[in-house]
């Protein structure tokens, strides 16, 4: 009994503390784009789907939220660790996992070991986020350092966060690799999306000013609406003679700059103020700086309002860039689930909401199980209960052979007594009966005293965390304990009725001690 408690203990804290965990740093299912074998590196889809509203009050998902991973350098400032008189910068490659203000932080909240998670809000970029004790060890981080980060792109860019919080969930493979933060980010460092600006060259184009769209994101071939419906032309010379308002709407394309029966990114739109002072029509040259450029005359910090200027003419241009079309795609959405024990029917179920929302082959959209996405360690874990009913059947039929050796010496010390029964008259199965009660009364007191050792040692281990692991290999720290009292009741009454019904074969022996014989063995 102490053995199989501890046995069954054991492997059920390590199977459900590292699903948990593993779940903890993903979802139950994700979906993302067909095709597509990982959702680190998954194509975006959009955010704005007809399932979503859906599935978030659906009795099987608990939660839904949209996710986007970036890959990411992560460079320590240099300080001086203690005992040193010099720092050293180090690197370490992390994968950024964006989340938005809708994220559960339970998990995390959990696993927090100093200051607190990251707060994200629907229309502004936060720059707080969340490090593991491994990540922040290894580059010298604590709570409240701005942390540099590298992401690659056709030029290296660039950021600083702000590290909030720490956690650490003893998954070594997990807490070296990922970060949180806000899911803005990646979205905008992806390129998923499109942004447009309005600008003025710096170059005359026969002695008037160019008015040009700059755009980043898309597939890089780009459409242009300037009022008159889609054109391949990005600029344009412009001539103020008023007050006017430009407007830019910008998309890309594949063939057709109209678009029609292709997947083009979501158009954005900027904006271009103009206000004209002094002689409106005056045909004097722009002012030039050294280097024949326009001269301009900033108004403000950022340099979005500025003035150029002729001889008797003032122009202001005021930009209002585009808002950015990244922030309706993702990488996918995480599903929590309810109920583990449904997982298989509820991935189902959303496959189901998905395959007939009326995608275009290029949208289509599946769902993966962490099952799938994380096979290794979920195959790993099923093995576990194989080595369970190996320890038990194996326990089990040690007790078996030794209540059947002590039933056995029973019946041979009580020899004399089983014949003087059978001489007054008793059935060998009555006498049977006697030796078993007995057999069952020894096995009750080793239960008890199984129970009582094997639980102790349990709220022992589960309290003071005395038997330790190396999470390197075993994903945890310490060895995990978890007592489920209905398998513990179901182990205890099995183990009490088979082992009674395995005394029944030894006992036959009773049935060839002749009373005659016995009597004289007195």
């Amino acid at each position: 009994m102490l053995v199989n408690i501890i046995t069954i203990a054991v492997v059920t804290g390590f199977q459900n503390q590292v699903r948990e965990k593993v779940i903890g740093f993903g979802s139950h299912a994700v979906i993302s784009k067909s095709g597509e074998t990982s959702i680190f590196e998954s194509a975006p889809i959009l955010l704005n789907q007809p399932f979503y509203p859906v599935l978030e009050k659906s009795e099987s998902v608990s939660r839904m939220h949209p996710v986007a991973y970036k890959p990411a350098l992560l460079q320590s400032d240099g300080k001086p660790i203690k005992g040193e008189t010099e720092g050293q910068k180090e690197i370490q490659g992390v994968m950024i996992k964006g989340v938005s203000e809708t994220y559960d932080w339970t998990f995390f909240n959990d696993n927090l070991i100093e200051g607190r998670v990251p707060k994200f809000q629907k229309d502004t970029f936060s720059a707080e986020i969340l490090l593991s004790k491994r990540i922040a060890k290894n580059l010298n981080f604590k709570v409240g350092d701005d942390v540099r980060a590298f992401f690659v792109k056709n030029q290296p860019v660039r950021k600083q966060f702000k590290l909030v919080g720490i956690f650490e969930t003893g998954l070594e493979d997990f807490d070296n690799e990922f970060v949180l933060a806000d899911i803005k980010h990646i979205q905008q460092l992806n390129d998923w999306g499109i942004q447009a600006s309005i600008t003025v060259a710096d170059t005359l184009s026969n002695g008037h000013l160019i008015v040009a769209a700059e755009v980043v994101g898309g597939n890089g071939n780009y459409r242009y609406d300037w009022g008159k419906g889609w054109d391949i032309y990005r600029g344009f010379p412009f001539y103020p003679t008023k007050d006017t308002i430009l407007r830019c709407i910008v998309s890309d394309y594949w063939m057709f700059v109209d678009g029609k029966n292709e997947e083009t990114t979501l158009a954005d739109t900027a904006y271009l103020e103009v206000k004209v002072s002094g002689n409106k029509f005056s045909v004097q040259p722009y002012r030039l700086d050294s280097e024949k450029q326009l001269e301009r005359e900033f108004t403000d910090d950022a340099g979005f309002a500025f003035n150029v200027k002729t001889v008797d003419k003032t122009i202001s241009f005021t930009r209002r860039d585009g808002k950015g079309s990244f922030s309706n795609y993702i990488g996918g959405f995480e599903c929590t689930l309810r109920d583990w024990d449904r997982l298989n029917e509820d991935v189902a179920f959303l496959k189901k909401q998905i395959q007939f929302q009326g995608n275009s082959p290029e949208n289509q959209l599946k769902v993966t199980s962490i099952v799938d996405q994380k096979n290794d360690i979920f195959v790993w874990l099923s093995f576990l209960d194989i080595n369970v009913w190996i320890i038990l059947v194996l326990m089990i039929l040690i007790g078996i052979i030794n209540m059947g050796s002590a039933l056995l010496v029973m019946i041979l010390v009580k020899t004399s007594f089983i014949g003087l029964l059978k001489s007054m008259g008793a059935t060998n199965w009555s006498i049977r009966k006697v030796f078993l009660y007995q057999a069952a009364f020894l096995i009750l007191r080793g239960m008890f005293w199984g129970n009582l050792i094997g639980i102790g040692f349990c709220v022992l281990q589960s309290n003071f965390k005395l038997i330790k692991l190396n999470a390197e290999v075993y994903y945890l720290s310490a060895v995990p304990i978890e007592i489920n009292w209905i398998q513990l009741l179901i182990l205890n009454v099995a183990t009490l009725v088979v082992c009674v019904i395995a005394l029944i074969l030894p006992s036959i022996v009773i049935t060839r001690i002749s009373p005659v014989k016995a009597i004289r063995f007195n």
